[in-house]
């Protein structure tokens, strides 16, 4: 019972993590393409608030696997990652029970 609800936290904040992700590389896009102010206090905030949860973790993604043809692939990375935790803390669930 308690081990479900772990593995339902956990899941859960992998998930939530992912959107996060989503949300800080289209934001970071259109911060570059110059379609969002970054003068705005809340903009900005956000920006802030969700470079300083990813990018340290980016940051060792771009020194370990470099870009490719120019493209920074990192998050596509991250993501993949992020995915295979999920499906890693899924299995050890099932091993379990």
């Amino acid at each position: 019972m308690i081990m479900n609800s772990l593995v339902w936290l956990v899941n859960t904040i992998i998930h939530y993590l992912t959107i996060a992700l989503f949300i800080y590389i289209i934001i970071d896009l259109l911060v570059k393409f110059d379609a969002i102010n970054t003068y705005n206090r809340l903009v900005l905030s956000v920006i802030n608030f969700l470079s300083r949860i990813f990018e340290p973790i980016l940051k060792i993604i771009r020194i370990v696997i470099p870009r490719v043809g120019g493209i920074d692939i990192s998050a596509i990375i991250l993501v993949l990652l992020l995915q295979f935790a999920a499906h890693l803390v899924q299995e050890f669930s099932y091993g379990l029970y």
